[in-house]
């Protein structure tokens, strides 16, 4: 029997409502027990990849959300748009281009009608390949701001994260353990839960 796949098809359940998670490997690694912890609350669906950077987000966020209804969307983009192309230090997406990718992002998602919950970037550790510690701080600080400015909830599991790190994160690795992911898991479910009770 193989392990459950967390980019399987979601099949409906029509007396549920639906969402939609966009993220990146961080998200991958916790959309299996956010949707165990939404069974029967919810029909959780992701993209069938990881999400990356904004400029893949723009390129792409229409197949992702197609003609579907959707109750909420929780998205996050920023550990791909900080990461460092070259030994400059020239990250692949500069944090005034992810303002305004982000911003077009938003008034898309904006579009499907559906409540929105903006999910911070989990912290960027000390020796994390191609990645600054820091950048993490920089870019939430930009997504934050225009996620106040439209009066869309933060997840800030930045702070979640950063307040547990040493027992759900792996070595200087942006990426989390599997219980890590679970850990994740119970903050983004909540929120969920939350804009679904409005």
């Amino acid at each position: 029997m193989s392990d459950p796949d967390p980019f399987e098809p979601v099949q409906d359940n029509p007396a549920l409502p639906r969402v939609l998670l966009i993220g990146d490997s961080i998200s991958i690694g916790y959309t299996l027990p956010v949707r165990e912890l939404l069974d029967g609350k919810a029909n959780l669906h992701r993209p069938g990849q990881n999400c990356r950077a904004t400029i893949h987000g723009l390129e792409l966020i229409d197949g992702w959300i197609r003609d579907s209804s959707w109750d909420v969307i929780h998205f996050n983009w920023g550990l791909h748009d900080i990461a460092m192309l070259d030994a400059e230090g020239v990250r692949q997406v500069p944090i005034d281009q992810y303002t305004r990718n982000l911003n077009t992002l938003v008034d898309r998602l904006q579009q499907t009608g559906a409540s929105l919950i903006w999910c911070a970037t989990t912290p960027v550790p000390d020796g994390a390949e191609q990645r600054k510690k820091g950048d993490d701080i920089l870019y939430n600080a930009a997504a934050g701001n225009i996620m106040r400015a439209r009066s869309i909830p933060i997840n800030d599991l930045y702070t979640y994260a950063l307040q547990r790190l040493d027992d759900i994160q792996k070595p200087a690795n942006v990426h989390f353990t599997p219980e890590g992911s679970a850990e994740l898991a119970k903050a983004v479910a909540d929120h969920i839960l939350e804009a679904l009770s409005v």
